[in-house]
């Protein structure tokens, strides 16, 4: 079995600590596993008041694969949100990444802007789905908020509804105000076809997933198709807590094949 390079990122509000179960199963397998903590995310030192652009954000991926040397090429895998820094990583290291999965993930294009799925996403999604989360404008009301504190009903009902108690009660401890810089996100260009086009990408849909629903996700491969579709039954958004052997299966699939 050829040994592969993993490289996970988390989703918004959360930390490479949301993969422990994924890098256990992977790494008992063989191969080599790399989480990365985003900026104000996870154990990252930096605030959130001190990240004012979704590029600065997603710098600690960007400074991880630019380590990397030309023979490694990784799979890289994106939940969430993470989908987002995973495409802005496709696009300046094609050479680097053997494959993208998206795992109940954003996933741009190639003829709109980045912040198109965000956009899509936000005009179907009310105020009220996110529940008792507290949302800060720092540039005024009449802005896109500019931070996001996920609230345990929420959580609990619309992330974590099929996850164990105690990954729920991991969230509540590690959990960090997060941004999904909506400001910011429209200003950054097209993705390339040459360059993130060139890269072969997967798709994960979590069949019970309450955030970014199935036809959500069905929406994003319809507008981008990818080379392969997976579906995990029984899974909420947080497949790495609710079907973690069900989805680290499928990786390793993804990984030989």
């Amino acid at each position: 079995m050829e040994k592969r390079h993993f490289v996970l990122v988390h989703g918004a509000g959360h930390g490479a600590w949301e993969w422990y179960k994924a890098t256990g199963i992977l790494t008992a397998a063989g191969h080599r596993v790399t989480t990365v903590d985003l900026a104000a995310s996870g154990n990252n030192p930096k605030r959130l008041s001190d990240v004012s652009t979704f590029s600065e954000y997603s710098q600690p991926l960007i400074e991880m694969m630019d380590g990397l040397n030309s023979q490694d090429k990784v799979i890289l895998v994106g939940h969430s949100f993470g989908g987002m820094s995973v495409a802005l990583a496709m696009d300046r290291f094609p050479d680097k990444i053997l494959l993208a999965v998206f795992v109940a993930a954003f996933m741009p294009d190639c003829t709109n802007l980045p912040s198109f799925v965000l956009d899509k996403y936000n005009e179907i999604t009310p105020s009220e789905f996110f529940m008792d989360s507290e949302f800060g404008w720092a540039h005024g009301t009449d802005k896109h908020p500019t931070s996001i504190s996920f609230g345990s009903k929420f959580l609990s009902s619309n992330l974590y509804q099929l996850s164990p108690l105690e990954d729920f009660a991991l969230t509540r401890k590690l959990g960090r105000e997060t941004s999904f810089f909506q400001e910011d996100l429209p200003k950054i260009p097209m993705f390339s076809r040459e360059r993130f086009g060139s890269v072969a990408r997967v798709y994960i849909i979590c069949d019970q997933d309450k955030a970014l629903t199935e036809d959500f996700q069905r929406w994003m491969i319809e507008n981008n198709p990818v080379k392969e579709v997976k579906v995990i039954q029984g899974s909420d958004h947080m497949p790495m807590f609710s079907k973690p052997k069900e989805l680290c299966s499928y990786l390793l699939e993804i990984a030989q094949t």
